[in-house]
């Protein structure tokens, strides 16, 4: 597989802590410079802007955008015309309208864009996909909860439009249930529970169904506190999958299959690298279409101002 160079484009708490230890251990990613005005990396050329970066280094063939849901799309935009392979970190844009965007100018420029749901490459997701392919699923329960404090410390463009406040965690429960499940879904309600000095939900409960009529009910909170519950259980011909933890652990009827340490990000610098190679693109945009209706559809409750 070809070597490929690669500019950051926000150099945030995501890329401290996943994206760069998985460039790391990515044998052909070169990791070539960033761009942010408020952030930098240690030994590593900064610019401003992404503008400035690609100007200053022509020789970057890839860029990855980590900054802000409601930045993203210009800056994507910017690096597919000047010929750019783009990783867009989940949600890949504020909107469906800017994906739809994205996906034709990529097309358009003959470059590789990747939406980057980092929850599907958790241990055992694929294994999860491939035991409910052929199953009829009856009943999904979900809870997503985590504390924003201690997950989204001082991020307060999560409240504001675009930033999708609780649903931005709650959008990798929905990336890998649109993976895994063998049916497509859709919402029946929401309960959207917006603090009152808040534009976005800190906690939502969801209901969806399929074609055959399967309960699904999800669970979304930005206010735990302790360890985080990422956990889905599924109900499918009198048997019981379970993915916990994240993806990282799978048990099905009481057995355990797969227990392994997180490696999302690795697995999603591989299948960019991949992508490149093969001169793909690969855009899902049905978790944040879930997302979307979520928005669209549900029934908002003002509650408590949330303080950091």
């Amino acid at each position: 597989m070809s070597d490929f160079n690669l500019g950051l484009v926000g150099v945030g708490k995501i890329v401290r802590d996943q994206h760069l230890p998985a460039i790391a251990a990515t044998p052909n990613c070169h990791l070539v410079a960033s761009a942010d005005p408020f952030a930098s990396l240690p030994d590593l050329p900064a610019y401003q802007d992404l503008e400035a970066m690609l100007d200053a280094h022509p020789e970057i063939t890839a860029v990855s955008i980590c900054t802000p849901t409601h930045l993203r799309y210009s800056q994507a935009r910017a690096a597919l015309m000047r010929g750019k392979h783009v990783l867009l970190e989940k949600p890949p844009g504020a909107t469906l309208s800017e994906v739809e965007d994205l996906i034709a100018c990529a097309k358009e420029q003959g470059v590789s864009l990747f939406a980057a749901w980092h929850s599907r490459f958790a241990p055992g997701v694929a294994q999860a996909q491939q035991w409910l392919a052929e199953r009829q699923v009856q009943r999904v329960e979900v809870e997503w909860k985590e504390d924003v404090r201690v997950w989204h410390p001082g991020q307060a463009w999560i409240w504001q439009p675009g930033g999708m406040g609780v649903f931005d965690p709650g959008i990798n429960a929905l990336s890998i249930a649109t993976a895994i499940l063998p049916q497509p879904f859709f919402l029946q309600q929401a309960r959207l529970l917006v603090p009152s000095n808040a534009q976005t939900p800190i906690a939502a409960d969801l209901t969806f169904t399929d074609p055959q009529g399967a309960s699904i009910e999800a669970a979304f909170d930005f206010r735990q506190s302790g360890p985080p519950t990422w956990d889905m259980h599924i109900h499918s011909d009198g048997s019981r999958l379970s993915l916990t933890q994240g993806g990282c652990r799978l048990v099905i009827d009481d057995e355990l299959i797969i227990e392994e340490e997180e490696r999302e990000y690795q697995g999603l610098y591989a299948r960019f690298a991949e992508l490149i190679a093969n001169k793909r693109s690969e855009v899902d945009v049905a978790p944040l279409r879930q997302v979307a209706d979520a928005f669209l559809y549900g029934h908002r409750e003002s509650t408590e101002a949330f303080i950091e």
